[in-house]
């Protein structure tokens, strides 16, 4: 590799940002290999004077307090940490000990051994800024992924072309060979001291630890190497503070790269550079939602969908801009990623993540939609909504079955805890419109309803030969009802209308029943229903004698039509005898009008709000204001099993034009993968939550398999890619 050319050094010195994206685009432009160790120095000296080397007082605005400024860097200063790195590899090396035209193993252990033995012993692995080679030649400190660079950019000096840099979503190891098949440890993971360099990476993957990636990590070609110093910026001046040129410079460098198609294969670097775009948002560029939509879509495209962080980016997006159903859609997506994975000690930093998705922001999310009125009463709230309750199981379900076949337990009391919480703020309601499946439990369902109908169709049997006959249609009754509706409500709504019919047959009142086809009138429909009640009346004050006004109001009905003012407003109760002696053409006209002004009082609208159209069995059966407005009709199987057992029952049907005005939501089948969900599905549709039973199932480590693990392999992993600053 040639050292600094004139083609390098006519851009020094750097002055403000736009040389050094000029630098870069030359580089990535070049017919040669863009100079890893050179771009990384640069990069390194710039982030040290802009964050390390920069004070800010404490208890101060860093916005007033800090002057926007730009370091002057000679090319002097890198010229000199050039030659010193050259210098240190190609002395520590003998090449005619290796001959060949690729690196093998034992060349790269002895690269590896040269910038692992530059390093500091002292404990300072978890510090920012160590990332670059200029703090390697400057304070001999690397951090994880600093080390495997630094390992690829010595083999660049070394003058091989085939060892390549291979990141996964937390860690960085080498490829090589001939056809980069080969694959090699060269750094470690994690706090300890412990490394593996050296071995091939075969065991973590065989684990399925998500250090790994499942065998899809990110091969770096030469311009993603570049991508990848660029991504692994850390513009933290301290724990609150950024440096603002420092970010910007930084996401200057990455949209150079993504025009150049550099990033279409690093979803991590669109990532980072979505998560820029949301704090300062650059003209006529792509939105963040879009950049980490791309991301996704990378991931799906070249790594067979086994990374994570692009729907946690995303998740985190939305939640931030209050769009709660994209954000739990996003992190259930996550969470069908990290199912595929076996966790281990070595996997914290995607667990802090989801410890953080599940325990810190969904609760809030839930407490903050919870309190919101305006929004659960028209309806848009996450609450009343199936698919988010769908997608909330599917969440917890994807961490169940990652901590499956794992040697470490993820769930604790915390999550269970925090799990009831949020699912506790659910509306019950959306629980009937959710077809929860267990995979591989099909059958097995199939075969305990077909018992459960041939034990209801025994029990009426008997029921029949013990009891009368009037007493089992009733009974008949009470059953479909109670078969027909699954949650609480619903019980109790068609157990009346069964408790209604009872007393009709018992009274001999049939002719209450409302005819199907529309044919019985409302005026006879009344007249019937207050005979019933008279004569009901009747039987069970046999020795009193009934009161007269009932008498002298049934009698009355059978002369007069009932005036619909009278229990409005007051006035006289029975319409004038003029009006009972119109024509048929003339009844039918009042109908006709009476009907219309029942809808437009139905439909009318208060306080400039709209109000839903609604029947008045709806209206009946809500609650509350807020329930009145979010009624929903059951699916339709149920509706049309619930009219065919309620046809003898004395409610009328309600219109179709009512039917069209009610909201009908679509049930939404989710299919539970995880042992422990798969044992909560009938408590996640159960109408009261037994949170005692939800937690203990939750926690309960019969359901996890420890896998017995090979002498050898419990060792800790390797090298640590730089992660996004966690956002407060």
């Amino acid at each position: 590799m040639a050292g600094i050319r004139d083609r390098e050094k006519r851009h020094f010195p750097l002055q403000q940002i736009q040389d050094v994206v000029n630098l870069f685009k030359d580089q990535l432009s070049d017919s040669d290999e863009p100079n890893l160790a050179f771009l990384s120095i640069v990069l390194g000296s710039i982030e040290h004077i802009l964050t390390v080397n920069r004070a800010v007082p404490y208890n101060k605005d860093a916005s007033k307090c800090i002057e926007p400024i730009f370091p002057v860097i000679q090319l002097d200063t890198i010229q000199a940490l050039y030659a010193k790195f050259v210098t240190l590899v190609k002395s520590s090396v003998d090449l005619t000990r290796y001959p060949g035209e690729f690196a093998t193993r034992e060349l790269v252990k002895r690269v590896s051994d040269v910038i692992w033995s530059g390093l500091t012993r002292a404990y300072y692995k978890d510090r920012a800024h160590l990332q670059s080679l200029y703090s390697f030649l400057t304070g001999n400190k690397l951090d994880c992924f600093g080390v495997a660079f630094g390992v690829v950019a010595a083999f660049q000096v070394l003058g091989y072309k085939d060892v390549h840099l291979a990141l996964s979503e937390d860690h960085a190891w080498v490829v090589f060979g001939k056809d980069l098949k080969e694959t090699a440890e060269v750094t470690w993971h994690g706090k300890g001291n412990e490394d593996k360099r050296g071995q091939p990476i075969t065991v973590g993957v065989a684990e399925k630890n998500w250090l790994y990636l499942n065998g899809q990590p990110v091969i770096c070609s030469r311009e993603i190497e570049v991508a990848a110093i660029v991504s692994a910026i850390n513009p933290s001046i301290n724990a609150t503070t950024d440096s603002v040129e420092m970010g910007a410079l930084q996401q200057e460098l990455l949209w150079q790269l993504y025009d150049m198609g550099h990033l279409d294969k690093y979803p991590m670097a669109l990532g980072n550079l979505g998560d820029l775009e949301e704090l300062c948002p650059t003209l006529e560029r792509p939105l963040p939602v879009q950049i980490f939509e791309k991301a996704i879509e990378s991931s799906k495209n070249y790594y067979n969908e086994q990374h994570v962080y692009p729907y946690t980016y995303l998740g985190a997006y939305h939640c931030r801009k209050g769009n709660y159903r994209e954000a739990m859609k996003a992190w259930a997506d996550a969470a069908s990623v990290i199912k595929k994975y076996n966790y281990t000690r070595e996997d914290e930093e995607i667990y802090k993540e989801f410890l953080e998705i599940a325990n810190d922001l969904l609760p809030n999310m839930m407490k903050s939609v919870a309190g919101e009125n305006a929004s659960r009463l028209h309806g848009t709230s996450i609450l009343h909504d199936p698919e988010a309750y769908a997608n909330f199981l599917r969440f917890y379900d994807g961490i169940c079955q990652w901590e499956e076949d794992s040697p470490t337990p993820v769930l604790h009391i915390t999550w269970a805890k925090q799990l009831v919480f949020s699912l506790g703020k659910f509306d019950p309601k959306v629980r009937n419109y959710i077809d929860i499946h267990g995979e591989g439990e099909e059958e097995d369902d199939d075969e305990e309803d077909e018992e459960e109908e041939e034990e209801e169709e025994e029990k009426r049997r008997d029921l029949e030969k013990k009891v009368p006959q009037k007493e089992v249609s009733k009974g008949r009754k009470r059953k479909r009802s109670h078969k027909n509706s699954e949650n609480g409500d619903e019980y109790e709504t068609n157990h009346g209308k069964s408790e209604k019919m009872g007393i009709a047959e018992e009274c001999g009142t049939n002719s209450v029943e409302p005819k199907l086809n529309g044919q019985q009138s409302d005026e006879e429909q009344i007249k019937s229903a207050i005979e019933a009640l008279v004569s009901k009346v009747g039987e069970e004050s046999q020795s009193e004698t009934p009161n007269p006004n009932i008498a002298a109001l049934a009698q009355a009905c059978s002369e007069s039509i009932l005036n619909p003012d009278y229990l409005l407003t007051g006035g006289e109760p029975f319409m004038p005898t003029s009006t009972t002696s119109t024509t048929s053409v003339g009844m039918e006209s009042t109908r006709s009008e009476s009907r219309l002004d029942v809808k437009e009082f139905l439909s009318n609208k208060s306080n400039g709000t709209p109000f839903m159209g609604m029947t008045v069995d709806s209206m009946l059966k809500a609650e509350s204001p807020a329930d009145m407005m979010m009624y929903r009709k059951r699916p339709d199987s149920a509706v049309t099993t619930e009219q065919s057992s309620d046809t003898n029952t004395s409610e009328p049907l309600t219109n179709e034009t009512e039917i069209e005005d009610e909201i009908v939501p679509e049930t939404v089948s989710i299919l539970l993968q995880s042992q422990k969900m798969k044992g909560l599905r009938k408590l996640l549709l159960s109408e009261k939550l037994n949170t005692s039973a939800i937690m203990l199932q939750l926690t309960a480590q019969s359901q996890v398999y420890f896998k017995p693990r090979k002498k050898g392999t419990d060792t800790s992993n390797v090298s640590l890619q730089r992660k996004r600053t966690r956002r407060e």
